[in-house]
């Protein structure tokens, strides 16, 4: 922090932007330039574009028509303020009483009393005060921490930084890289002929260092993680063992190549004195699960215990009852943990799992309970690990780290995700892990047709599934929410499940949502599973883990509303038989321009690869990696698409210089991630 440390108020906020130290505000960049380095005539500036304009201020007053507001008649310009403080009313006034200026930064309109600025950014100045020499930066900041004061904080701490390089010259060299601390004050304080265009769009030669650096403390990071854990000792796990080949030798079916491919890639890393940390990703329906069941049988073969996570209840309900029909002929024990179990059935599986008996426990976040112990976990299972939080992950693999022994042994970890990872991202924010992927499905799996339908063809959508359930057919209709929601528009899975059990008489209707009690969850899906219901309505509970061949039809409603993986993930519920499968995609009138490239997207592309790419195109990788519990450091100033080459230099340059320089390394690292690098362990 700069020498006068911030008054304990100011310092929350700045601990909410993650700026702690005089080296994070140093490093805070700004996220735009204004130009205050040049006044414009009031009636001279140009329509839709922010200008300074300098007047005199003549009075001000509060009018209350048509609403409450302050405004400010200064020569030949009306400042309004809807929103203020009695004291910018008085600032004002005193202005006007001695004949001082404003200045004020903003967009120029037409009013009633000519030119006008709606809530500009301004002060109160003394006639010839001079104006800025650089571009005024803008930075990112929160609620109650105004520009003129982080501003303030951070020239300080910037003028207070030293800012010594971190990089040996060779790499600098290697890497045409400008100085960082030159790179840095220029971008604070940038230089009057500075490009204002090349500034904002993150282009230049300090821009350029600023981002290497950035993404190279990244690589650094995650290497650095992947090499503590390989230096960390785990048990190894026989990849031939009797239960395995005896699997193997009878399964009714053929792996599929890249099925084979990921299962060897595996058990490879299984056998090894050292904890895996391996991500299986694979399509919608790929057949990741099987792979999942023949590592447990590693884990059952070396006398220990494997658990698999997943996210719902109904996803581990269906990992339940494959890995029960697949392990349970060669005599594996299975426990079963979740939330709506009764404290005896929970204490006994409680009891199985500290005992040393090998076994496959399956469940939700109820093995996080604290009660919930390991007696030999080797291998932990994250199914759809996106959707757990860092901190559940850690806590997962710590209930299975053997403190008995002379050398703590730490689980193996695989985590499972359909959701594919695009190149960009498995290359910088999941580069401490090892991925297998599996790139096809197996034979049988049936393309599922996509069809586009306004919401006024809705009677048409009704007779489709009157007519497939019929034929023996059973259908879905998903809806965004369960009850009422402040969208009027929005039709509720709720009503949707009332309505149509008017509109379809004579068919089964069932509804499935989360609130829903664990009992009458299962239930129901038992019910549909066996074809007592023609037709489900639900919300996306149903994203992962239902699999009922049967279904060929999916009514997506309000489609607009849901992400792209989302859809992909629905879409993937169906398809699993053997008769041609449909998913209607219901959407509004009214679309947004985003929305309508989500839809054209997935009407037009079947491949979750590159629907992931899309996606990730879209929204960016925080919201594609759910940033908030990901725990892994969002990238503030690269951007990995448009960054791309940059990034596979920083890729290089990280283990060049973790084997060449390490402490450099440390360095660099400590300087940009500072404490967020700490999750990168999960």
């Amino acid at each position: 922090m700069p020498n006068r440390e911030p008054a304990p108020a100011v310092a929350k906020k700045l601990a909410k932007l993650g700026l702690r130290s005089a080296d994070d505000l140093a490093l805070h960049l700004p996220h735009r330039y204004e130009d205050e380095t040049r006044l414009t005539d009031p009636a001279l500036a140009p329509a839709g574009k922010a200008v300074l304009v300098e007047a005199l201020v003549q009075n001000a007053e509060v009018k209350y028509r048509p609403k409450r507001q302050l405004v400010v008649h200064a020569e030949g310009l009306v400042l309004r303020f809807l929103n203020f403080y009695g004291s910018q009313l008085k600032q004002f006034q005193r202005a006007a009483d001695e004949g001082q200026l404003v200045r004020a930064y903003g967009e120029v309109r037409p009013g009633f009393f000519g030119a006008e600025m709606v809530h500009p950014r301004y002060r109160v100045v003394a006639a010839g005060e001079p104006l800025p020499q650089t571009l005024t930066p803008v930075y990112p900041s929160t609620a109650g921490l105004s520009q003129y004061a982080l501003r303030k904080l951070v020239l300080e701490a910037l003028d207070e930084a030293v800012l010594e390089d971190t990089l040996p010259e060779t790499l600098l060299r290697r890497h045409a890289l400008a100085g960082i601390s030159e790179s840095v004050r220029s971008l604070h304080r940038p230089a009057p002929d500075a490009s204002l265009a090349e500034l904002s769009e993150r282009r230049g030669e300090a821009w350029r260092r600023v981002k290497f650096d950035e993404l190279l403390a990244q690589q650094l990071s995650m290497r650095m993680a992947y090499r503590a854990r390989r230096a960390r000792t785990a048990l190894a796990l026989p990849s031939n063992g009797p239960l395995l080949k005896r699997f193997l030798g009878q399964l009714p079916f053929r792996l599929t190549r890249a099925q084979s491919r990921s299962m060897a890639e595996i058990l490879r890393d299984l056998a090894q004195p050292h904890p895996m940390q391996r991500l299986l990703q694979g399509d919608v329906g790929s057949g990741k699960t099987i792979v999942a069941a023949i590592s447990c049988l590693a884990a059952i073969d070396a006398g220990c215990q494997a658990v698999v996570m997943a996210p719902t209840e109904i996803l581990a309900e269906q990992n339940l009852r494959k890995f029960s029909a697949w392990l349970g002929p060669l005599g594996v024990p299975i426990a079963w943990l979740h939330g709506g179990l009764a404290a005896a059935e929970k204490k006994a599986v409680v009891k199985q799992l500290q005992g040393p008996a090998p076994v496959v426990a399956i469940g939700t976040h109820a093995l996080f309970q604290k009660k919930v112990a390991f007696a030999r976990l080797a291998l932990a299972i994250v199914d759809e690990q996106h959707r757990f939080g860092v901190q559940q992950r850690l806590d997962l693999r710590r209930k299975g780290e053997n403190r008995s022994v002379p050398a703590p042994l730490v689980p193996h970890q695989l985590m499972m995700s359909a959701t594919p990872i695009p190149r960009t991202l498995s290359m910088s924010y999941f580069a401490d892990l090892d991925i297998s992927t599996i790139d096809q499905l197996p034979p049988g799996r049936r393309s599922v047709a996509t069809r586009l339908a306004e919401s006024g063809r809705r009677s048409e959508v009704l007779e489709r599934i009157r007519e497939a359930c019929a034929e023996g057919q059973q259908a879905y209709w998903v809806c965004p929410v369960i009850e009422e929601s402040r969208d009027g528009d929005l039709r509720t899975a709720v009503d949707t499940f009332e309505l149509l059990r008017k509109e379809l008489k004579g068919l089964r209707v069932g509804l499935l949502h989360g609130r829903l009690p664990a009992d009458e969850k299962a239930a129901v899906m038992q019910a549909f599973a066996s074809g007592r219901l023609h037709l489900l309505v639900a919300t996306t509970v149903i994203e992962v883990g239902v699999d009922v061949p049967n279904a060929s039809l999916m009514v997506i409603e309000h489609a607009e509303r849901f992400g792209l993986a989302q859809l992909h993930q629905l879409r993937g519920r169906i398809g699993r038989g053997s008769r041609e499968s449909v998913c209607i995609l219901l959407y509004g009138s009214g679309l947004s321009e985003t929305a309508r490239a989500r839809l054209k997207v997935i009407f037009e592309t079947r491949d979750g690869f590159e629907i992931a790419r899309q996606d990730l195109l879209q929204r960016g990788p925080g919201e594609f990696l759910g940033a908030r519990q990901s725990g892994a450091p969002l990238l503030r100033y690269a951007d990995l698409e448009q960054d791309k080459k940059l990034a596979e230099e920083a890729r290089e340059a990280a283990e060049k210089l973790l084997d060449e320089a390490p402490q450099a390394a440390r360095r660099h690292v400590e300087r940009w991630l500072a404490s967020r690098h700490e999750y990168l362990r999960a």
